[in-house]
This record gives structure tokens, sequence and C-alpha cells, in this order.
């Protein structure tokens, strides 16, 4: 275990390379930190820090700066999150305010989360396995064909058209319509194909064939995997980076490519939990001289899916887990009064 001093020394070597982009030498860290002790006393807890792993000396250079090991100290022990100013707030609040539907609310937050964090975002739009249903429609296009709408809380709107084996009236498409919504509004979708399997007897039997092929089409649209989107924005940030990544820049833009890369670097959203993996913590191997930021979001206290940003190990972690965070809830909260 480090002392309390060495832990200090480590976070304001974190917070002078993050800041300055130049490695930290023990002169510059008493002369710019409070931290009690002499030169030559911090020169020793840096030398400690190194020999354990926490730091590194780059080159030849004097100073020193964090490695992948102190990043993750400092992220579980020394940082905190840093909340967002009050024009910060209004201004989130004031940008996604004017979303009209669920791909301007996911558009919006790529455009914002990649402004605030000047870093790559990443949102994944709500997963259909975790919402519910809100309504569904049942149009009449023609005798023999309909359109079913199936709405989600989450805003997510799924069309589908469906032959029906014969003509349909009227009647009996609002009948139907009326008892599909009265069982399923509301509930899992993990819960509709029991809640729906018995309607078809129901019905009249020159009716059962169409009120089969309309609920089979609904199960079809309810397990379909449509639901692994993803939105990107801000990849031209990462030029800003370049000294950063010790090769190139270019194995991480090959990665920021392969959506099923990003959906393993946002992780399973099971809760809305921050979660913060740094350097070689990413499986993959171009994203090792990243970090990323990432947090579940959603309409209630379980999350529908999850947003993040992607940028180099040298991050203001405390104040990207804020902006994430923050952009996290103000999405929530649109969902939850869409």
């Amino acid at each position: 275990m480090l002392s309390e001093r060495r832990l200090e020394v480590l976070r304001a070597i974190v917070q002078d390379y993050v800041g300055t982009e130049e490695p930290v030498g023990s002169k510059a860290l008493t002369e710019r930190h409070r931290l009690g002790v002499s030169p030559a006393t911090v020169r020793n807890d840096m030398a400690v820090l190194e020999d354990e792993g926490f730091i590194a000396q780059p080159h030849t250079s004097a100073g020193r700066i964090p490695t992948d090991k102190g990043y993750r100290l400092f992220v579980d022990k020394l940082a905190g999150v840093k909340p967002l100013s009050s024009p910060e707030r209004r201004a989130i609040q004031n940008f996604m305010d004017g979303a009209v539907d669920l791909d301007d609310v996911v558009g919006r937050t790529v455009r914002l989360l990649a402004q605030l964090t000047r870093q790559v975002a990443v949102v994944q739009y709500p997963s259909l396995t975790r919402s519910t249903v809100r309504h569904v429609e049942l149009l009449a296009l023609a005798p023999a064909r309909l359109m079913l709408v199936l709405i989600t809380d989450t805003g997510r709107v799924e069309q589908r058209m469906i032959d029906c084996p014969a003509p349909f009236g009227e009647a009996s498409l609002a009948d139907l319509r009326a008892r599909l919504n009265s069982r399923v509004v509301g509930r899992r979708f993990a819960d509709v194909p029991q809640l729906v399997q018995e309607l078809p007897e129901s019905f009249d039997s020159e009716d059962r064939g169409t009120v089969s092929t309309v609920l089979s089409t609904l199960l079809e649209t309810l397990v379909e995997e449509t639901e692994e989107r993803l939105m990107i924005g801000g990849t031209s940030n990462l030029t800003r980076f370049g000294h950063d990544f010790p090769v190139m820049i270019r194995p991480v833009l090959e990665a920021l490519e392969e959506q099923v890369v990003l959906l393993k670097l946002l992780g399973e959203a099971t809760d809305s939990g921050m979660t913060v993996r740094i350097g070689h913590e990413n499986a993959h191997e171009g994203l090792n001289s990243t970090s990323v930021v990432a947090v579940g979001y959603g309409s209630g206290d379980e999350a529908v899916a999850k947003l993040g940003v992607v940028g180099p190990t040298r991050m203001d972690y405390p104040g990207t887990m804020g902006a994430v965070r923050a952009v996290a809830r103000y999405v929530g909260q649109i969902l939850a009064d869409s």
C-alpha cells in the first residue's frame, strides 16, 4: 500500500502530465503543488512509484509520466468526478431539448459528448430486449395488407409490412388492435409471447389466420437483432493527440470502425454504473493506447443502453467522467418524458 503522501505525489504527476503534456520532474511538482516536503523527498517518492510501476521515464527525459497502472490507481482512489458548471448544464439541456425522435436524440448525444470531452463519442441505441411496449399500432394498407408499428418506452419505432392470408375488415382490425394493446402495453418484451399466445383462439375462425400472422410478425420484431446499433462521432478529435499514440493513430481508427469492438468496449448495459478501462485493459490491441469511459442510460434505474467516449490514456478523467455521467442523465430524462 502506498502512503498518503505518495498517493498525493501520484495525483500531482497525473494532473500535471494531463495538463502540460510534458513529463513531470520533482522540482516542478514542489513548485506547483503544496506537498509539504522537499524536492529530495519527492524524488524518493517518485523512485518508489516508478519501482512499483505507477510511473515511468520516457526516453532520457528527467521527468516521469503515469503508466496504465498509475492511471488506474488515480481513477480508483484519487479522482473525484468533476461536476459540470451551471452554464455547461444549461447548454446540455438546451441542446438536447430540441430532439424530435430517437435518431435525433442519439445524434445530438454523440455531437454533444464529442464537443464536451473533445474525444470520440460512442452511443448505443436503446436495446429492444430491455425495453417495454408503449403502443402497438395496426394500419390497413389494403384489404389483405397491414402495417404493424411497434413503439417502445425508449421512443424506438419499428415498422413491419404484413401480407395477410385473407382480407381483414376494419372492425376486426380495431378489435385486434385494442385486445393486443390491452395485453402488452407496459410489459417487457420478454413477457409478450406468453401474453399473446392464446389471442388467436378468441377470434372467429376466418380471422384466426391473419391474427396469427400479425402475432408472428410482432414476435419476430421483438427478438430481431436490430438492437446492436451504434452512432459514433468526433473521430477527428483524435488527430489532436497524435503524439499520445506510441506508433501511429491508424490502429485506433481501424478499431473504431469495427462495431463489434465498440460494443465490447461499451460493455453490457445492465445498469447505469460507470466503467473506465485504461490502456491495456482494453482487449483489442489497436486500443491499447486509449481509455474508455462508459456509463449506462435509461428511463429508469435499469440501463437500456450505454454511451461513452474513447480517447488517449492521457485524459482528463474527472472532467470526462463528469461529462459522460451528466449527458447520460439528460438522455435518460428525455426517454422518460418522451
